[in-house]
């Protein structure tokens, strides 16, 4: 396998019909790569990367449309963004990978795996769910586009940041609530309403949850209430080995809200497929500070 030589941070490559662009730190023979939510970007992934820089390979990933991966011209979908998922993937000859994606970044990770199993080594599913949308969501998510369209897209930023955080996020973590608020309002009407009608459009992943033979995290935020706790317990009892750890005081984006937990399960979790033991990788961490 082909050892990336780019380090750093907005990295980019060419990946079908667009430039992806990515964050990639740290070494290891089985990459971690990070997908992120909608409608966010590769910067929510910071401190995971932080973290575990010293022991892993991690690539944070901004899928087609967001961050810094322009498409203003293509209809999204889940499985484009799987699709670019594997291209990027060959790109930088990675034969398989672990991937951890949250809410979006699961729906494409377990719309890939579907597909081509084959390409990964371990999944990390973070406050996602496996269903599709109910009709009466998938309208009223087609119907956001419609006020988007007639009123912009001020509204539905607001309305999208208050339903994320946990009650006391959104009071005692200003700051982290601010930097996801300017993630949010960054992109551009066209974007909110193609991703909105990925989500929308998304196909069903848990009739394809028994045949997952791969070891498989589920973390989850306790008070999430965009993709409950109720989804994530349903997603353990389908997939056989799977452990599921929930987050206290968290939300929907529990790897923002409470990082030191969610890197402790994560960490424990990728010290269990590599083989090294978790107080190797603590020390290890310590000594690249």
């Amino acid at each position: 396998m082909m050892k990336s030589e780019n380090k750093g941070g907005d990295l980019t490559i060419a990946v079908s019909n667009f430039h992806m662009s990515y964050d990639e730190m740290g070494e290891g023979s089985i990459p971690v790569i990070f997908l992120h939510g909608f409608p966010f970007d590769k910067s929510m992934w910071a401190e995971q990367m932080e973290f575990l820089k010293s022991s892993y390979r991690v690539i944070a990933l901004d899928t087609r449309g967001f961050g810094k991966s322009t498409d203003e011209e293509s209809e999204l979908s889940i499985e484009m963004f799987g699709d670019d998922l594997i291209s990027f993937l060959d790109a930088l000859y990675i034969e398989k990978a672990v991937v951890c994606g949250l809410s979006m970044g699961g729906y494409i990770t377990l719309n890939a795996h579907q597909r081509f199993p084959e390409r990964f080594e371990a999944l990390v599913l973070c406050d996602t769910q496996c269903i599709a949308d109910p009709v009466e969501i998938k309208e009223k998510r087609l119907n956001t586009i419609l006020d988007i369209e007639a009123d912009g897209i001020e509204k539905f930023n607001e309305n999208l940041i208050q339903n994320l955080f946990h009650k006391d996020s959104l009071i005692s973590k200003k700051g982290i609530v601010k930097n996801l608020s300017k993630v949010v309002n960054s992109n551009s009407p066209q974007i909110i309403s193609q991703g909105l009608i990925a989500l929308a459009n998304r196909s069903e992943t848990c009739s394809s949850l028994a045949s997952i033979n791969v070891p498989t995290l589920i973390i989850v935020g306790r008070e999430d209430t965009l993709t409950p706790l109720a989804e994530s317990e349903k997603m353990h009892k389908s997939i056989k080995g799977s452990t599921l750890k929930v987050i206290d005081d968290a939300g929907h984006v529990s790897n923002l809200e409470q990082p030191n937990v969610f890197n402790q399960y994560l960490g424990d979790f990728l010290a269990t497929l590599s083989g090294l033991e978790v107080e190797e990788m603590s020390e290890a961490r310590h000594a690249g500070k």
